[in-house]
């Protein structure tokens, strides 16, 4: 009997512990089936690294529409400016004819420039030369 005992007690003392075991799974049979906290940041991360892709495409595309519009931009100022070139072009050859031509060129205003230096150079050699003889002033 003395060794009956202990074994009912123990019989006793592990049955209460299986029937709360059981109450815990009945009451949380999804805990084998819940996610694990690893999976959970899998799963996170999976989802961010298509939101990445998706956003790179959106960037890529979006580049590709700013180059586009540049471009567009570019060639309608070169166009604008093309024009406004030939504009002016039109414009200077118009002023240009109705212009009156100068009554001497460069070269003859050139020319008459030097002439009068010459006439000038000679006549105030002919005034600083005096009366055409000498005088000296140390042979008195």
């Amino acid at each position: 009997m003395r060794q009956l005992l202990p074994c009912l007690l123990f019989t006793a003392w592990l049955v209460p512990l299986q029937v709360q075991a059981e109450e815990t799974i009945a009451v949380n049979p999804e805990s084998e089936t819940e996610p694990t906290a690893q999976s959970m940041l899998q799963v996170k991360l999976d989802e961010l690294q298509q939101r990445l892709a998706q956003s790179e495409q959106q960037r890529e595309v979006l580049a590709a529409e700013l180059n586009n519009n540049q471009r567009e931009i570019e060639s309608a100022q070169l166009q604008r400016l093309r024009q406004d070139n030939q504009r002016l072009k039109l414009e200077l050859k118009r002023v240009r004819t109705e212009q009156p031509a100068p009554l001497v060129s460069e070269q003859q205003m050139w020319f008459a420039i030097g002439g009068a230096t010459a006439l000038l150079c000679v006549l105030f050699g002919a005034l600083l030369r005096g009366n055409g003889r000498k005088r000296s002033g140390w042979a008195n």
